[in-house]
């Protein structure tokens, strides 16, 4: 093998790839250096977590990536945009209970955000809930002005306070998803590596980019996530495979295994860092934190 064929460069830096330790994206694993503290805070980047197919672990990388984030002294403000709450309820809200949420935001101009915002179990992490309420705010946001940018409206009045926005859409394309889109920066996908699931993501990217071209030209995919993996079945990483063909670098490095763990970290209401701290589903979103700052993707 010529040096040419036995080398690559990734951002600069030189593997060898007949020595390098190859991750399941089929790139030479990396570590990501560990994030430096930030001297202040805000203004905030906004990302949305979107995928109109259920059950791919949007809920549950939202909660730990921002865990994560805010273990290397970021300040997060999750943003539950599901009318099913489960954001909410995973970090021990009951949204059932709540007198304000992120459907009063929206719809009433008298509501001040910041009255709506819950302080959560995890330092440097805060709520803004919502409860099967917000299914009515699809139907009621049909008649507004500007009605795709009351969510960004909204947000502007707490940019400062926060360094990363993670904004949990709901398993759909609808009017509540456009809204998240217009008021982010970023987009991350999280995917379950099936095959089903790949299926879907043609029609989300369209979406995304009409968004961009219209409506968000600040608009852009920070990544791809892979979730629920299992690097023993081939299924697995022939899904992966087909991720980087189809999106190259954009599909993050780093790949979420299945775990019970999670479900059983979601049970006791904590992100998975805190549950269970030295499990691999721990250090695989405190490595996705790493790798999303590395990229440019939060502060």
């Amino acid at each position: 093998m010529s040096s040419e064929q036995g080398s690559a460069t990734l951002e600069g830096t030189e593997f060898d790839l007949e020595d390098a330790v190859m991750g399941p994206t089929g790139r030479p694993y990396r570590e990501f250096p560990e994030p430096a503290p930030l001297s202040s805070h805000g203004p905030a980047r906004v990302i949305a977590m979107v995928n109109q197919k259920g059950g791919v672990g949007k809920t549950t990388s939202t909660i730990n990536l921002a865990a994560a984030l805010a273990e290397y002294g970021r300040r997060v403000l999750l943003v539950d945009f599901d009318p099913q709450g489960a954001l909410s309820a995973g970090l021990g809200v009951n949204p059932h209970e709540l007198d304000l949420t992120v459907y009063n935001v929206l719809m009433d101009r008298k509501v001040n955000i910041r009255d709506a915002i819950h302080q959560t179990g995890v330092e440097n992490v805060d709520l803004l809930p919502a409860n099967i309420d917000l299914s009515a705010a699809e139907v009621q946001l049909v008649n507004e002005v500007a009605r795709e940018q009351v969510l960004d409206r909204a947000l502007k009045k707490v940019e400062d306070d926060y360094d990363v926005v993670l904004i949990d859409c709901q398993p759909s394309l609808g009017l509540l998803t456009v809204n998240a889109l217009t008021a982010a920066h970023g987009v991350i996908i999280p995917l379950i590596c099936e095959f089903f699931a790949l299926r879907a993501v043609a029609l989300l990217v369209e979406t995304i980019d009409k968004v961009q071209d219209r409506l968000n030209p600040r608009l852009q995919v920070d990544g791809v996530l892979a979730t629920m993996y299992d690097a023993r079945t081939l299924h697995s990483r022939e899904v992966i495979a087909r991720l980087v063909e189809a999106f190259g670098d954009k599909v993050f490095e780093t790949v979420i295994k299945r775990s019970i763990k999670f479900a059983d970290a979601t049970v006791a209401a904590e992100p998975i860092t805190s549950y269970a701290a030295t499990h691999v589903g721990a250090d695989a979103y405190r490595r996705l934190a790493k790798e999303l700052i590395s990229r440019g993707g939060a502060p």
